[in-house]
This record gives structure tokens, C-alpha cells and sequence, in this order.
């Protein structure tokens, strides 16, 4: 990369950051723990909206997993996410009615929060639909993967989202709440999958998936990111750019051996498809508060009504992370 290239990439960077803690003025603390925050705790960041159902599960699981502190933006939920959150004693919470869209899709809104908080920590950003799987998370918990990595001088941690799915149309089975997902979506695509290489950013670019096949089959190139880096040992000088699809420096992207060996990566399992999907996608439709005019969900919308059904003769149920690497969608690299 020139010098010049990389001088771009620093404005950029600064812009960004310079735009995130502008859109703090969006944010309204609804109660703020983060005094707790240990100097070695391990933070998770999210946003979301109605997503009440999908909340005991979610924090359960990361809490088994070694998080130690939520820090959540609610954008406007009209469920009760906010009032549930709000009594959680591991939870900062704060709460936006300001557009979703013009915070670059909660990007501005994470990025400050981690710009205030997260610095010196391992700072894990996810959606309430994602749940991150890593190497040896069956026996070692988040604290022996993020020890490894500072041993390893490795500040960023790559997780392909697998979307998962049940047999048969969504709504057959109704999701509970507190429930584990996977109990009604344990499918997904063994396969299928096409990878590029962003040259500016540096990073991977993944699609295909179930998503591709099945929602734009007629126009696979606009079928969503799974390529993600959610894990990082964060510094306030970072920022994302898009989603946890690539961040600044460009050094972060990196997360791929270019010497022919494997670097260790995880994935994220995706509960998006349960009998709420309906629901969500008509919601996020009427809002058009996502990407693109939300392409996305239109391309739900329009496949929705036909009950559509995700699993094909290819589709592998999930058992644990082992099988992912001996699928090749994820790896332990050289960490024994």
C-alpha cells in the first residue's frame, strides 16, 4: 500500500472517530454501571431493538462464556428490552430514539462507547442473534482464547457468521423465550461459500450461505457479509467502518495467514431464522432503517409469504466447533 493510501486510511480514521463522539449527544444513559468494569474485564457491546424474547438466553450465554460486563445501546424498543436490561447488575445501558440508519447502522454509537470504556480491554461486538464459537469454547473459557492472544501479540480475532436454520418453514416451531435457538435452528450450510480480498481495508469478504441461495439467488454479489471481526483488543484510536465487517487501522484486518499456514478464527451461529423472523423483517421494512434501503430485508419480505424452507440435502446439523474446523469454516491455528 502507498503512503499516500495510508494517509487516506488515517483520515478516515479520525473522521470516524471524530463523527462517534459527536453522535454521543444521541445517547441517553439509562443506567450506567460501568464503574464495575475490572481493568481486565472482558466487554461486550451491542445494539438492538425489541429483542426482549431473544434476551435471557443471549446474556446467559456470554456470561458462561467469561463476559464480564454488557455495555447496550436501545434504539427506541417499544418490547420491554429496555426495562429487562435495566435491572440486569451487569448491564451500562443507554437508549436512542435518533435514527439507527444515520448512526451508520449503530456503528457511531458503538464506537464511541468503546472509544470511552473499552480501551486496555477485549471488546466483543455482537448482535442478540449472533453467539461466537472458538476454539476449545467447549472447555476453555473467553479468558484462556483473549490470554492466548495477548501471549500471541495478536489484538484481533476473525468469526465467520453461520447462519442457522430450521428444517422445514420458520414458523413451524415457536421460539420461547430463554431458550436455546439451536434447539429449533441447528442447520446450516456445510458449503457454498465464495471469498474475495478487499484491497483498501485488507480484509476478507465473505458471502453465499443460505441467505444467498435462497433470498438472491438472481443477485448473489448483494447478498450479506458473513466475514466478521468481533473480537478485539481495543484501543481508543480504533474504529470500525462497517458493521464488524472491517475496521481502522487497516492492520486489524489482517486475521488470515498470507504465508500458507491458517490463523485461528472462530464463527458467530446466527439465530436469525426462528418463527420471529416474520415479525422482524415486516418491522424493519415499515423503519427502511438499514443498508442500502434496506435491500436486505426486502428481498425477506418478498420470500417470506412463500414459507420458505432453508434446509437442502447439503445442510449439516450442528454438533460443536470441531466439526467447524474439520469444515473448514473456522480454525485453531497453532493454539493447542
Amino acid at each position: 500500500m502507498s503512503v499516500f493510501s495510508r494517509y487516506i486510511l488515517r483520515l478516515a480514521r479520525k473522521r470516524w472517530r471524530i463523527r462517534a463522539f459527536r453522535k454521543r449527544r444521541d445517547l441517553a444513559s439509562v443506567v450506567d454501571r460501568t464503574s464495575l468494569i475490572r481493568p481486565e474485564g472482558i466487554l461486550l457491546f451491542s445494539t438492538l431493538r425489541n429483542e426482549k424474547i431473544r434476551l435471557p438466553y443471549f446474556l446467559e450465554y456470554y456470561r458462561d462464556l467469561g463476559v464480564n460486563h454488557f455495555l447496550i445501546v436501545d434504539n427506541d424498543s417499544t418490547d420491554g428490552s429496555r426495562e429487562y436490561l435495566e435491572m440486569q447488575p451487569d448491564v451500562s445501558l443507554w437508549t436512542t430514539a435518533h435514527s439507527y440508519k444515520r448512526a451508520r447502522f449503530g456503528v457511531d454509537w458503538l464506537n464511541y462507547l468503546q472509544m470511552k470504556y473499552a480501551h486496555g480491554h477485549w471488546a466483543l461486538v455482537v448482535d442478540p442473534d449472533e453467539f461466537f464459537v472458538y476454539p476449545f469454547c467447549d472447555t476453555r473459557p473467553l479468558r484462556a482464547l483473549t490470554d492466548w492472544l495477548d501471549a500471541s501479540s495478536i489484538k484481533s480475532f476473525s468469526a465467520m457468521l453461520l447462519d442457522m436454520y430450521p428444517k422445514g418453514p420458520f414458523d413451524i416451531q415457536p421460539y420461547h423465550e430463554g431458550q436455546d435457538p439451536f434447539e429449533i435452528a441447528p442447520y446450516f450450510d456445510s458449503g457454498n461459500y465464495t471469498i474475495s480480498r478487499n484491497q483498501r481495508y485488507g480484509n476478507l469478504w465473505i458471502q453465499g450461505g443460505p441467505r444467498a441461495r435462497m433470498f438472491f439467488d438472481d443477485l448473489p454479489e448483494r447478498a450479506p457479509a458473513l466475514n466478521k471481526i468481533p473480537l478485539v483488543k481495543w484501543d481508543r484510536e480504533y474504529a470500525y467502518v462497517s458493521s464488524t465487517h472491517m475496521l481502522l487501522p487497516r492492520g486489524l484486518n489482517l486475521v488470515y495467514d498470507e504465508w500458507g499456514g491458517e490463523k485461528a478464527s472462530g464463527c458467530l451461529l446466527h439465530a436469525k431464522f426462528l418463527d420471529t423472523f416474520a415479525v422482524k423483517a415486516e418491522e424493519e421494512m415499515e423503519r427502511r432503517q438499514h443498508y442500502a434501503n434496506s435491500h436486505e430485508y426486502r428481498a425477506y419480505r418478498a420470500a417470506v409469504s412463500t414459507q420458505p424452507d432453508l434446509w437442502c440435502k447439503w445442510s449439516e446439523k450442528y454438533i460443536n466447533w470441531r466439526q467447524l474446523e474439520i469444515l473448514g469454516l473456522m480454525s485453531k491455528g497453532n493454539w493447542a
